[in-house]
């Protein structure tokens, strides 16, 4: 009685006469969402494509420069020094927080007591602000650093390795999550085959646990690679692109000091003729992110398994 009840109301929603009005009308459901796309981000990403080719004190006040500041940005050292310096925080930040991450996820879904304690605490951290986490990890590295007679602000080498310690504490708990819904998805009948065929737990786990759970790898390593190359308030808290060195011609280079943080102070510079060259820095920065996170989704994509 039941079960014919629900295929009634199943078919009633399903009738021409309920669809039809729904798909005329389709356009009311989308305005909003649409709207609030355009004047988020289609507008101002298309006013500062525009900015960049100009000279301008404000957004009202401008002058076409043609691709003189795109010529300036890729001349500018500073600017050069903090891609690679990105490149290389984001290279090792990607291998440790997934490798990291991964580890603690499959330890959690082996059945562990705790496990839930353990996934909360993990956690934690990635409910903590960056601004926040910066300051509070500046003040226990200079904790440390101060009874050797330095300071994370005073070495390159002590600022960049604190910035991977900060973004792997608060990025890991975010993707444990996200490998443990994807462990919990890998069939059973599949591990249990392995188990029958005599596989050894390293050869399940490669063979397959890791293939069925490339979906979460593949969102877990475009969210580190982007995050790592965005990453702007944890550095600037932690160390404010600090210490620098004197360029031949009085220019400044900040060792520590990466893109988003290059782009800010470029832009925000005592020299406002410099405005347009923080925003092709930016339009740069831009391209650069969304072609290193298509060509990394398509590179993982190509692994998955297909069910």
């Amino acid at each position: 009685m039941k079960k014919a009840k629900k295929n009634r109301d199943r078919a009633a929603l399903n009738s021409p006469l309920i669809r039809r009005p729904i798909q005329k009308c389709f356009w009311l459901f989308l305005l909003p969402t649409f709207a609030a796309f355009c004047i988020g981000f289609l507008y101002p990403f298309c006013k500062g494509l525009f900015l960049s080719f100009c000279d301008f004190k404000t957004t009202k006040n401008w002058t076409w420069a043609g691709i003189k500041n795109y010529i300036a940005a890729f001349q500018d050292k500073s600017f050069g020094h903090a891609f690679w310096y990105t490149a290389l925080f984001a290279v090792i930040s990607l291998v440790l927080i997934n490798v990291i991450a991964f580890a603690i996820a499959y330890a959690l879904t082996r059945g562990i007591r705790g496990s839930n304690l353990f996934r909360t605490v993990f956690f934690m951290p990635n409910l903590i602000g960056g601004i926040v986490l910066g300051y509070i990890w500046s003040m226990i590295f200079d904790g440390i650093l101060t009874h050797y007679g330095t300071s994370i602000l005073l070495e390159t080498k002590y600022g960049f390795w604190g910035l991977i310690i900060l973004m792997c504490w608060q990025q890991i708990g975010y993707m444990m999550i996200i490998y443990i819904a994807g462990l919990q998805s890998v069939p059973e009948d599949m591990l249990e085959a392995a188990k029958i065929d005599g596989a050894t737990k390293w050869q399940t786990l490669w063979r397959v646990t890791i293939p069925n759970v490339m979906p979460s790898i593949t969102i877990c390593t475009f969210l580190t690679l982007t995050n790592s190359f965005k990453l702007f308030d944890q550095n600037l808290a932690l160390t404010e692109g600090r210490p620098f060195i004197m360029q031949p011609g009085g220019l400044t280079v900040k060792t520590t000091e990466m893109l988003a943080l290059n782009i800010v102070n470029s832009f925000y510079s005592s020299n406002v003729n410099s405005r347009g060259v923080g925003q092709a820095k930016a339009v740069l920065f831009f391209i650069l992110v969304a072609a290193i996170g298509l060509i990394q989704l398509k590179s993982t994509r190509s692994k998955e398994v297909q069910q």
